[in-house]
């Protein structure tokens, strides 16, 4: 399945730019569990003080890639979606206290994609996802598919640390991070998603943020998602292309 990537940026604690991005990469250090503080000025204050750190790191990275653009169709996808919200609320209703409607409300796994539309005051379609596994082949896949209607879609995947209650029981990356990418039918560096059987690990350690970081950093010329079924999914340049 091929495709056009026309930018793309992802945003982490420290690290907002390819150049900060690609030195990381190279000589990794552990990154802040929090989120520095990003201003997101393009949201008015009031609307603002709703997001929460899972929202402002989402709009972060995909903001500066919407500039001049009134209107498109957005892939929304996170694997745990905001489990600090969700368990603080939990834990409320074991205390028996009233549930917040407003908590309620951002908790949802479609709330990010709520904000951002409020925001923008664009109302063009969004889907929202969540997969155990290969959730970044996955959501290209599906941004893919919107494209077949679409000129431009925009696809973001994004999470924060799992709450020390979840730990024990599933992965998630220890920082938050937002990897928002913009697919264009036109213009862009040729992309080609593949689901097969073939294909091997660049390193068992990485994750599939890092994979996939290191090939838009131009440190992998492939990146390379495998499940526990052995099916996996792979994600590389075309032969020639190069970035604009």
């Amino acid at each position: 399945m091929s495709f056009k990537l026309q930018s793309w940026n992802a945003v982490a604690p420290g690290l907002e730019s390819k150049a900060q991005w690609r030195s990381w990469l190279e000589r990794p250090f552990p990154l802040s569990s929090d989120l520095h503080k990003v201003s997101l000025t393009q949201v008015s204050p009031i609307l603002r003080r709703r997001f929460t750190e899972l929202g402002r790191c989402a709009a972060s990275a995909a903001l500066p890639l919407l500039e001049n653009i009134d209107a498109v169709p957005g892939v929304f996808a996170s694997r745990h979606g905001d489990t600090p919200l969700t368990l603080s609320l939990l834990e409320g209703i074991a205390e028996d206290q009233p549930m917040s409607p407003t908590g309620f409300s951002l908790a949802v796994h479609n709330a990010v994609a709520g904000l951002l539309s409020i925001a923008r005051k664009d109302v063009s379609e969004a889907t929202s996802i969540a997969a155990t596994e290969n959730l970044i082949p996955l959501a290209l896949l599906e941004a893919v598919t919107r494209l077949q209607e679409h000129e431009q879609v925009l696809c973001i995947i994004y999470d924060v640390p799992l709450p020390e209650l979840y730990r024990p029981y599933a992965e998630s990356e220890s920082y938050p991070f937002a990897l928002a990418m913009r697919l264009s039918r036109r213009e862009g560096v040729d992309m080609v998603l593949e689901h097969g059987l073939h294909h091997q690990l660049q390193s068992e350690e990485a994750s599939d943020l890092l994979r996939v970081m290191r090939l838009l950093c131009d440190l992998d010329g492939t990146a390379n998602f495998r499940s526990g079924s052995g099916v996996g999914w792979s994600l590389r340049r075309k032969a020639d292309a190069r970035e604009n």
